[in-house]
C-alpha cells in the first residue's frame, strides 16, 4: 500500500467531482490526496513562488489552490498535496499510477440519455494504468450518509479475479455497505431449440451452473470478510447491459480489465464491457487491472 490517491485536476466541473470523490476515498483509507495537473508547456517550478505578475504558472497555481481549498473546506483533516508536472498528461498520469493506490479522473458528462463519455486521454490511460482507475462525472454527488446503496462488482468467471475481488470486498468493507456481485453470461447454445426459442429447463440448468460457479469463486472472500453483506446475482444476459441495469442504485461500479498483453493488438484496448459501462453507468466506475497484485491482510 502506498497510502496515496492521485486525482487529475484540469479546472472542469467533472475534474472537481473526481477530486471530491477521491478526497472521500482518501479519508476512508486514511491516505494522502495528491492533486496533479500536467501540461507539457508548464514552466519549471522553483523553490520560491514568484510574484503573480511574473508567475508563468499563475493560472495552474490558482486552479490548484482553488481546488485544494474546496477539498479542505469539506475534509479539513485530510493531507493534501499539489503537484504541477511539465509533461504530457498521459505520461504524467501513467507515472502517477505507479506510485498511487488509486487514480481518479473526471469523465465528460453528456446528459441523462447518453450518460457520460470517457475522454480520449481516459481511453488511452485506463488500459495502461498500473493502478485501479476511477472515472467520475460532474453530475455525481457523493452518497449521502445513511443512503441505502451498494458497491457493485461485475465478475467474469473466465478471467483471474483475485485482484478484482480484493479491491471490491475491501472497498465495500470500508464503506460499511453491501457488496453486490453480478455475473452475467449468455445462455449456452444448448438452451435454444431449433426455432430459436429458449428451452426453460435448459435455461434453468445453465443458471444453476452459473450460480454454483459464482458461489465457489466467492467462498474464500466471504470467509475473509465474514461480517460484510454480500448479495450475489447471476444474469443470463450480456454482461454490459446487465451491469448498467444493476448499477442504478450503486454508489460505485467495479469492473476488471484484462491483461495488457493478452491479445496481440496494435495497442492496449479498454475492452468492450469496460467501454460500455464507463459510457453508460450512472455512477462512478472503477477499472481494476486483473494482473494487479492483491493487497496483503
Amino acid at each position: 500500500m502506498k497510502d496515496v490517491i492521485t486525482a487529475g485536476v484540469d479546472g472542469t466541473p467533472e475534474s472537481l467531482s473526481a477530486v471530491l470523490w477521491a478526497a472521500r476515498e482518501a479519508q476512508l483509507r486514511q491516505a494522502r490526496l495528491r492533486l496533479l495537473h500536467a501540461w507539457v508547456l508548464l514552466a519549471p517550478e522553483t523553490r520560491t513562488r514568484p510574484p503573480a505578475d511574473r508567475d508563468q504558472n499563475y493560472w495552474p497555481h490558482r486552479m490548484m489552490h482553488d481546488t485544494a481549498a474546496e477539498v479542505r473546506s469539506r475534509f479539513p483533516d485530510l493531507p493534501v498535496e499539489m503537484t504541477l508536472v511539465p509533461k504530457e498528461p498521459l505520461d504524467a498520469l501513467r507515472e502517477a499510477a505507479q506510485v498511487s493506490d488509486l487514480l481518479v479522473l473526471g469523465a465528460q458528462d453528456l446528459g441523462p440519455v447518453s450518460r457520460y463519455a470517457l475522454s480520449e486521454l481516459g481511453l488511452k490511460l485506463v488500459p495502461r494504468s498500473d493502478a485501479p482507475t476511477v472515472l467520475v462525472h460532474a453530475r455525481h454527488e457523493a452518497a449521502a450518509s445513511g443512503r441505502d446503496s451498494a458497491v457493485l462488482v461485475g465478475l467474469s468467471l473466465h478471467d483471474p479475479c483475485a485482484s478484482l475481488l480484493d479491491f471490491a470486498f475491501a472497498t465495500a468493507s470500508r464503506r460499511g455497505t453491501t457488496l453486490r456481485v453480478l455475473h452475467g453470461r449468455h445462455l449456452p447454445s444448448y438452451a435454444y431449440n431449433r426455432g430459436g426459442g429458449v428451452e426453460p429447463a435448459a435455461a434453468r440448468e445453465a443458471a444453476a451452473d452459473a450460480r454454483e460457479e459464482l458461489s465457489a469463486a466467492l467462498g474464500p472472500w466471504r470467509e475473509k470478510y465474514p461480517d460484510l453483506p454480500v448479495d450475489d446475482r447471476v444474469a443470463m444476459e450480456s454482461p454490459a447491459p446487465a451491469l448498467v441495469h444493476h448499477s442504478a442504485d450503486a454508489e460505485l461500479l467495479i469492473v476488471g480489465r484484462r491483461h495488457r498483453h493478452r491479445h496481440r493488438l496494435p495497442g492496449p484496448r479498454i475492452g468492450r464491457v469496460v467501454q460500455s459501462v464507463v459510457h453508460r453507468a450512472p455512477c462512478p466506475v472503477a477499472v481494476v487491472p486483473h494482473d494487479m497484485t492483491p493487497s496483503r491482510g
